[in-house]
This record gives C-alpha cells, structure tokens and sequence, in this order.
C-alpha cells in the first residue's frame, strides 16, 4: 500500500517545505476532505521504524508570558514549541503582567494570542481576592473560558489566594459546569477538596508532587469526591538528587523537586493521575541564575520522556493518549479538533540538547538525557503544522477553543472517541472502550 506522508530519518536531502506540500496534497480527496489512511502500517517501509498516529496531544498547563514577559515567552515561541512537541492546544495559565482576572486583560490576551498563536489554545481566568462577582458573567459569554485557576500557595502579585474566605466566595459564585484548577500544595491540597466537596463541586489539582498529595486525592477519590489531578515530567523524571548535577539556581521550581520517596509514590499511583502537563514556564538562564525564577520549559521534552518511559516499562501508550488526550477533553469540556494527530516516531534514539529550537528559554533541566521517541510530524486541521524538526504553519493559525457550554452538552453528550485517523492505534491499544466510556474505572469521572 502506498505509504503517504511519513518522515523518513535517514534521507538528510529532503525539501522539508516541498514535503509537506505533497504530503498535504496526497491527503486530500478530489472534494478537498482530509482522509484517513485506516489501514496505514506502523513500521516506515524505507527505514523499518515504527511510526505511529497519536490524536493530536492537549497540554492543559501552560505558561506562555505573553503580555509582560516576553523576553521569556511570546504566543508565536511558545505555540511553536508546542508543536514541535506533538502538543496540539494548550490551555494559557492567567499569571501574565497584567495577569488575566477581569474582561479588559482577557480581551487583551485574546488579540495577543489571534494574530501570533500558531497552535489551538484557551485561556483560564484568574481568581483574586476581589473579582468573584465580576468572573461568571465572563465564564457564561459567548466565549467562554475553560475554567478558573486559584493560586492558593505563595506566587505571581494578585493571584495569590491564601484568606479561606475569599476560596469560598470564588466557588460561591464562580458556574457549577465550568472547572476549578487550584495550585495547592500540602495542606491546602486537603483544604481545598474539604471546599470543594462542601459545594459539591469538582476541582482539578495542578501538578501534585508529593507523597502525601497524591494519597490524600487517592482517598478523595474512594471517598467519591470529584477531584482530578495533574503530575509534571519534572516530577516524574526528576528529583531533588538532580539539583548538584543541575545546578541549585536552575533547579528551582513550584513546587520543588522532591524526594525519591515522592517520586516513587507518583508513579506507584499512576491509576490516580487523571492528567500529564507540562507546567511549561520558561525563563531565560540569566534570570534563573540571578533571580532563582521557579520554572522549566517542557513542551518540546514531554513527549519524548514519556515515550521513553514506555520503552523503560513504566508506562504504556494508553497511559500517554489517557493523560494528554482524553482525560483534558473530559475534565474542561473541550470540543474536537477535526483532523488533527501527530506522528511519532518510537525507534528513534536522541540527545536532548542544552538549548531547544523553539522554546526562548535557552536551557533545560533534561539537557544531555537519552531519549527514545520522537514527534515527526504534527497535522493541524488538515494542514501540516509540523514536519521533521521545521514548524510550518504562520502566526495566526491557531485558533482559540471555547469549552462546549452546559447547553451543548445538554444537546449532545460528550462521547470521547479517537480519531479514526489513528485506527491502528485503537486497534493496537484496544482503546474502543476506554474512549467510548468510564463506567469500569477505578476513578470515574465527575
């Protein structure tokens, strides 16, 4: 069978541009329509790699800096490392300068990130110790957010929410069908599920690290309580015996690395993980080594970290595409992304270099690590977005993606699926019921 639009490792002589133009082209049907080459193998008929069709990802941690850091990050740096990392949307993190928290700064925002962003994205709004009135109606507009951060831990200006009487009025006011996500560390992990059941409400945890945490939101879980949670490849792939070999100013982080024990309790409870995110937030290594900024970029490694963890055994591709595909869609109510998957090449061994392509941070915590696995090519909407190392598609394309409302879902119930696009994957992984539905979960959904 005719193979169409495969990256091949070995030829160094290919047009990268004029590939991805006859790749497009080879795709589309005589009426125009992308197709789905469902019986495609997944071994590349030249270099006998395995080359496999993956939904395109969805990174619902994301620090993008744009306005007011953009020596840092800017929507057209931080779009095309997403990319370049086989992620498809992202959803922005409200900690901008000025940080997202009423109409005039989301409005902002929305400009920036329509005439730059090169991947999908939305945005959440950020909670403060005033706005709790002034959000819902911003949350109900015709475009709404994806959901409310609260910053419950020390951070970024007005963000921080440490009084417990202003976490009540935010889940008071803020709509029962639209997420929370809490940064909250510790105690205030506890603190905020207490809250959260009280309202009978579901709240999303972002990037648990330790031990206790993890346990706490295993019990909640058995409990029925209606949380979720998020694990960074920091955490997983890094702990706090990295920081000599790193260095303590570029090994800061929120939260910090941990201990082994920590490390180990994370993957022990990987049932427990609703999400893989990135908590990409870059900063240049001049700040990291004068200012101790807390922070790493992770867009352009998560995905060959993971895939390297498959090889190691730890994970599986179904944990991958559960985590970072179907998971995200479920919790934040995110529509499809019509002819959109990403292709992976699994054979291919590589060094993460000190400094990567897209991202403006010019440095890594993974720099020098081996990895197994690597994006070849990214296909956004029926366009190639990203091919063999070159991110193809202009500022702009990407568009902003909207939740589907309480009303949307009242008409027509989520169903999760895989794009057909990626059969031999469904097939491989045995994913139809897993798309299909959660009843035999552990931990179902809220």
């Amino acid at each position: 069978m005719k193979r169409t639009g495969l990256v091949h490792s070995n030829n160094n002589n290919v047009n990268h541009a004029d590939f991805a133009e006859n790749a497009k082209k080879e795709e589309k049907d005589s009426e125009g329509s992308v197709t789905a080459n469902r019986d495609m193998p997944v071994h590349d008929c030249l270099t006998a790699r395995k080359i496999i069709r993956l939904p395109g990802l969805i990174d619902v941690h994301v620090h993008l800096r744009e306005p007011g850091g953009e020596e840092k990050e800017d929507f057209i740096s931080g779009t095309s490392a997403a990319l370049a990392g086989g992620i498809t949307m992202v959803c922005a993190m409200p900690n901008t300068d000025p940080a997202i928290v009423d109409g005039d700064t989301l409005n902002q925002v929305r400009t920036l990130a329509k005439s730059k962003a090169k991947c999908d994205y939305t945005f959440f709004l950020g909670a403060t110790p005033s706005n709790a009135e002034l959000l819902p109606s911003l949350a109900k507009s015709q475009n709404p957010v994806v959901g409310l951060k609260m910053y419950l831990n020390q951070t970024f200006g007005t963000l921080t929410m440490s009084n417990f009487d202003d976490w009540i009025k935010q889940f008071e006011h803020w709509p029962k069908d639209l997420p929370i996500v809490a940064h909250a560390e510790g105690r205030d992990t506890a603190a905020i599920i207490m809250v959260a059941s009280k309202y009978q409400r579901s709240v999303h945890i972002c990037h648990v690290a330790r031990a206790e945490e993890i346990f706490m939101i295993k019990a909640a879980k058995e409990e029925g309580k209606k949380v979720t949670c998020e694990v960074c490849p920091h955490h997983l792939f890094l702990s706090e015996e990295d920081v000599t070999y790193i260095g303590e100013s570029k090994s800061s982080v929120k939260p910090p690395l941990v201990k082994k024990s920590d490390q180990q309790a994370l993957w022990a409870n990987l049932d427990v993980i609703d999400c893989f995110a990135t908590d990409h937030a870059p900063h240049l290594l001049s700040h990291k080594h004068k200012q101790f900024c807390p922070g790493f970029p992770g867009l352009e490694t998560i995905l060959p970290l993971l895939l390297t963890a498959v090889h190691e055994k730890k994970l599986s591709l179904k944990d991958i595409l559960t985590k970072l595909y179907i998971n995200p869609r479920r919790i934040f109510n995110l529509p499809d992304q019509p002819d959109t998957y990403i292709e992976i090449d699994l054979d291919e061994t590589w060094i993460i270099p000190e400094s990567l392509p897209y991202t403006k941070a010019d440095w890594t915590p993974f720099a020098g690590r081996k990895v197994k696995g690597k994006v070849r090519r990214v296909v956004l909407r029926g366009e190639v977005a990203f091919i063999d190392g070159q991110v193809l598609v202009p500022p702009g394309f990407g568009n902003e993606i909207c939740p589907l409302t309480e009303v949307d879902r009242i008409k027509e119930p989520i169903r999760i699926t895989v794009p057909e696009i990626c059969a031999d994957v469904i097939q491989e992984l045995k994913l139809n019921d897993l798309c299909e539905s959660d009843k035999n979960s552990k931990f179902p959904f809220v």
